[in-house]
């Protein structure tokens, strides 16, 4: 499986935000395989250190990583953001989703949430949670939200209160799925890529059964490649069966369709 190779300034950060080994990326016979189908790409801003990716309509919002440059930005996907806020130091930006009129934003190591006016980004509130905060996004039939902590475990969460609800282990029938990242709920499906792999498993959270393995290699060139860091935005493009992705230090965001491998 390609990875792409740290920057050196970056390598330390990125060691440290995410220390555990990686999962492997095999999955069994019965799991559906599919890959992904390029129909566009945006330019997206190449210092983004990117841990979450969301569109509301037609707005994006992207959270971003790294004390001392974390961030949350809000604007039209392919262009500069409109609104953007910084997260002070040493707090590190993670996950996002937005719900009704706010938007909930993840620390990793910081031990708390952050709750903000979906218009200004301006901070609501800060909500202790226990353990690493990864991604996020809300299951809005099930009236909750869906969190990961990095561990093969999903949390549920109220999505007012932000207190949890309940968990479940990512698996299927021979293993079960660690490194468990960035989140995008789509009905009744979970897509959550896995750390430092090309690897997008769509799971269904209310057993925690993943449904479909995606392979999502091959999106950057190799010059690209080079110089960004993993897969790490997964934000499906309403009204369609679209996405985006994009990753830490992309040059791009590309909108995609997961299809059956032939």
């Amino acid at each position: 499986m390609h990875k792409p190779v740290v920057p050196a300034l970056l390598l330390a950060a990125v060691l440290s935000g995410c220390a555990a080994t990686p999962a492997a990326t095999a999955t069994t016979a019965a799991v559906p395989r599919l890959r992904v189908e390029v129909v566009g790409t945006l330019p997206h801003d190449v210092t983004s250190f990117t841990e979450g990716l969301e569109l509301d309509g037609g707005t994006l919002y992207e959270s971003t990583g790294l004390s001392g440059q974390s961030s949350l930005r809000e604007g039209a996907p392919g262009v500069a953001p409109a609104v953007r806020v910084a997260l002070p130091a040493p707090l590190f930006g993670e996950g996002i989703t937005v719900v009704g009129d706010t938007i909930w934003q993840l620390t990793w190591q910081n031990g708390f949430a952050i709750q903000r006016d979906k218009k200004s980004l301006a901070e609501l509130r800060e909500v202790p949670f226990t353990g690493e905060g990864w991604g996020l996004c809300d299951q809005k039939d099930q009236n909750r939200l869906v969190m990961s902590n990095g561990t093969n475990a999903l949390t549920f969460r109220d999505p007012t209160t932000f207190a949890s609800t309940g968990t479940v282990t990512v698996h299927d029938d021979t293993r079960t799925y660690d490194q468990i990242n960035e989140l995008e709920c789509v009905g009744d499906t979970v897509y959550a890529n896995v750390w430092q792999t090309d690897t997008i498993l769509a799971i269904d959270p209310s057993t925690g059964a993943v449904t479909g393995s995606i392979d999502a290699s091959g999106l950057l060139t190799a010059d690209e490649a080079e110089h960004a860091d993993v897969l790490n935005g997964i934000a499906a493009i309403p009204g369609t069966d679209e996405f985006l992705l994009a990753g830490k230090l992309w040059p791009k965001t590309f909108r995609v369709k997961f299809v059956a491998v032939s």
